[in-house]
């Protein structure tokens, strides 16, 4: 990325899109193990696509309705992934961007500073989501099907229009919750975005459950949509119809104009209020005696609580979670849809990983993220009663999804439900026993690049999860015979 920067005019509007993709894709860790690995899968990926393209090579591709209704279908799932990164992106933009202050300060025009910021983050999306098609696509159109060069420019269209969507999310959250509280609302919308797909189709299919991907398709199939001149043009760029994607061209690029020169002002806006006020809330005419707690384990507890609420990240984890755990409510609710699959088991050992694994990160960032452990380290406190206080917060943070799937293994079995319950509770405590003595200092910031607190953490962590899961669903698959 540097040797382009190097050939354009420092501070020009190439250079500022080289620059912000640079700044978005320095957040990827670098090893020499995980680039020759993913490399690796990189060329693997590559040749699946080739020899797919050679087995489809003399099998006539034509577009049909069916076809249109499905290219649809993805089209609408990849934009509401792509705004979900968008969003993401467009904060850390307005709240972590480090280079804003200056880029605006720059002789660089506050439009093309703007305008390359949304390039970037629709070019960081174009990428992430073109390792995912290309290595299938262009194999496809160069080995006898040159049609499918327009998923190309169907996927900028998407990536400009989820850029667009991003920040008119961002802005709409900050100008209606105020600066501070958008931060973390503008987290749970992301994941909200993200899941929303997958939560709509299970509700679509209550009556057939595990069906819900089906239901959309025959849903769109019924209604035409995809026959419909504005609902098949995806489905004609896709296929490579000149007509369709100047149309879907131009009014992706009309729209990335327009939305640059409304959000110019709003823009600028939101990030001067970022950085001069944090919240619109009044000044509390309350005393400041609820701030302070009697006795030590109450004290640490409310501050390593209210530290874990006021944190964006844990509240985009979590929410996160909570959505893509729905589905498998959804299916424990709807018993097991003609399946031969013991759900219950599985909704039993999916709480213990997920709750044992999001219990560890929470105790990694009271323990091994504390911000004064040198005055902890000096006071005259039991040091073990601490760590306690910790825990327990901790297992408090993940209690709305420890709850979650039991209940649904409670309406199956109610003896199972309890075993789960259980079984979750210990994978809990056990995993962040573990931060607890594995733990190591790092800064809190670090929590989403987190890799664990060394490998034995991991390892150990992981072990103990699996282990407490499969006696869960062991136990509730046995009771369940019984």
């Amino acid at each position: 990325m540097t040797w382009l920067m190097r050939g354009l005019p420092a501070g020009s509007f190439g250079w500022l899109v080289l620059h912000e993709l640079r700044l978005n894709l320095r957040g990827v860790r670098r090893r020499a193990l995980s680039t020759w690995l993913g490399l690796l899968l990189l060329f693997g990926y590559v040749a699946i696509g080739i020899s797919i393209a050679l087995g489809l090579r003399d099998v006539a591709m034509t577009p049909s309705p069916i076809i249109f209704d499905g290219l649809l279908a993805v089209s609408l799932l990849a934009l509401s992934l792509m705004a979900t990164q968008a969003v993401l992106a467009s904060y850390r933009t307005l709240y972590d961007a480090g280079d804003l202050d200056l880029l605006l300060s720059s002789p660089a025009g506050e439009r093309t500073v703007l305008q390359a910021k949304l390039i970037g983050i629709a070019a960081t999306i174009v990428l992430t989501y073109a390792v995912l098609t290309l290595p299938i696509v262009v194999p496809l159109a160069a080995i006898g099907h040159p049609q499918f060069w327009g998923v190309i420019p169907l996927l900028v269209a998407l990536a400009l229009t989820a850029a667009c969507i991003g920040l008119g999310i961002t802005l709409l959250i900050a100008g209606i919750a105020g600066p501070r509280a958008a931060r973390t609302v503008g987290q749970i919308t992301a994941a909200l975005l993200g899941g929303g797909f997958f939560i709509v189709s299970q509700l679509l299919s209550r009556d057939r459950p595990g069906r819900g991907r089906i239901e959309i398709f025959e849903r769109l199939r019924d209604s035409r949509i995809g026959e419909s001149p504005l609902g098949s043009v995806p489905g004609r760029a896709a296929f490579g119809e000149p007509i369709a994607i100047i149309l879907l061209l131009g009014a992706t690029l009309i729209l990335f104009t327009v939305a640059s020169r409304i959000f110019q002002s709003r823009f600028l806006a939101s990030y001067q209020a970022a950085g001069m006020r944090l919240a619109r809330t009044k000044a509390s005419r309350r005393g400041i005696r609820r701030h302070f707690k009697s006795g030590l384990f109450a004290t640490i507890f409310a501050k390593e609580f209210r530290l874990l609420l006021r944190d964006p990240a844990l509240a985009f984890q979590i929410v996160l979670r909570l959505v893509y755990l729905a589905p498998l409510m959804f299916l424990g609710l709807g018993g097991r849809g003609g399946s031969n699959v013991p759900f219950a088991a599985s909704l039993a050992f999916a709480s213990v990983l997920v709750v044992g694994q999001l219990v560890g990160s929470f105790a990694w960032l009271t323990i091994s993220a504390e911000d004064s452990p040198d005055l902890l380290t000096v006071a005259p406190i039991d040091k073990a009663e601490v760590n306690r206080a910790k825990l327990i917060a901790a297992l408090f943070m993940a209690a709305p999804i420890g709850i979650v799937l039991p209940i649904a293994v409670t309406l199956q079995s109610p003896i199972g439900g309890i075993v789960t319950l259980v079984m979750t509770v210990i994978a809990g405590v056990l995993a962040g026993v573990i931060e607890l003595s594995f733990g190591k200092p790092m800064p809190r910031k670090s929590f989403n690049r987190r890799r664990g607190s060394g490998v034995i953490a991991g390892i150990l962590g992981i072990v103990v999860t699996i282990i407490c899961g499969g006696i869960a669903g062991v136990s509730v698959y046995f009771l369940g015979q019984a």
